[in-house]
């Protein structure tokens, strides 16, 4: 098995799960590449690190890679996919961070869950992405085209609202006067979008959600609609520019530029082990049906 590696962060919250990650990996005798500046953070403050020897580093992925292993937050897996791009290697996250909807392997089951996937025994969650083009085309956008969780458009320098013209395939649905628009995929909703008050959607439904950024026409509330939908929107502002983010990747536009998002021609594979799901996950996470008032 040909594994690839990645995280953002060294550090105390990090090691005991890096170091856990890199022993089961070498005790399955797996193929393991660290990607090269995760690598050098390692290397900076692990002492044993001649222990892995074995293993090599990656700058970039081809579609010989049977696993990638995110270690960090969900963050730390948005990151990733920026390298999985449309191969199809499926991933699968070590929580380190807080929330952890897409991360959901916790330190001590890292093991088991190299072994889990060794066996066979899990499940793929295919997730649709957001993809987006602009006119006039932005060098910063065009590279990476694509996010998971969600595309948002949002004010810059200014405390003054902006104002997001929005067509549905090409009929005007409203100008949002707001912070902001976020257009999150179901994998988002959990995210930026819950955040700003919208529903939670399972994974597999193939829906997006509008949610506006502290909307100023209080009447406004988020919409789903299908994936199949076109989304336009055009800013409009006292500055002359507005960002935009695909995930945590920003942007700078011009105000007046064209933006167009639709669903992505690809879809990121998602590891999810037997004992895990996402209604699970909801629940242990958001506190669902558990009374903490005492």
């Amino acid at each position: 098995m040909k594994v690839a590696v990645f995280g953002r962060f060294y550090n105390k919250a990090t090691s005991s799960s890096v170091i856990t990650l890199f022993n089961s990996l070498v005790k399955k005798d797996v193929d393991a590449y660290i990607e090269t500046h995760f690598y050098d953070l390692i290397k900076a403050q692990m002492s044993n690190l001649d222990d892995y020897a074995a293993f090599k580093t990656f700058d970039i992925l081809d579609s010989s890679f049977d696993l990638l292993v995110s270690v960090g937050g969900d963050g730390t897996i948005l990151r990733a996919i920026t390298f999985v791009k449309d191969l199809g290697i499926p991933i699968i996250g070590i929580n380190t961070g807080r929330l952890g909807f897409l991360a959901t392997v916790q330190v001590d089951l890292i093991e088991r869950a190299i072994q889990d996937i060794i066996d066979g025994n899990y499940k793929i969650s295919e997730r649709s992405l957001l993809s987006i083009e602009t006119t006039p085309e932005n060098e910063d956008i065009t590279s990476l085209n694509f996010a998971l969780n969600e595309i948002a458009v949002s004010r810059k320098n200014t405390t003054s609202m902006i104002t997001v013209e929005t067509h549905l395939d090409g009929e005007y649905l409203t100008s949002y006067w707001s912070d902001g628009l976020i257009v999150s995929t179901a994998t988002g909703s959990t995210g930026y979008s819950l955040s700003c008050g919208g529903p939670v959607i399972t994974p597999g439904t193939n829906s997006f959600v509008l949610t506006p950024i502290a909307p100023h026409n209080l009447s406004a509330r988020p919409l789903v609609i299908p994936d199949s939908t076109e989304i336009h929107l055009r800013v409009d502002g006292r500055e002359e520019n507005h960002l935009v983010s695909l995930d945590s990747r920003i942007a700078t536009l011009d105000n007046g530029t064209l933006i167009k998002i639709k669903k992505a021609p690809f879809k990121i594979k998602m590891i999810d082990l037997l004992n895990e799901s996402f209604l699970r996950t909801l629940r242990k996470k958001l506190l669902w049906g558990e009374d903490k008032r005492n």
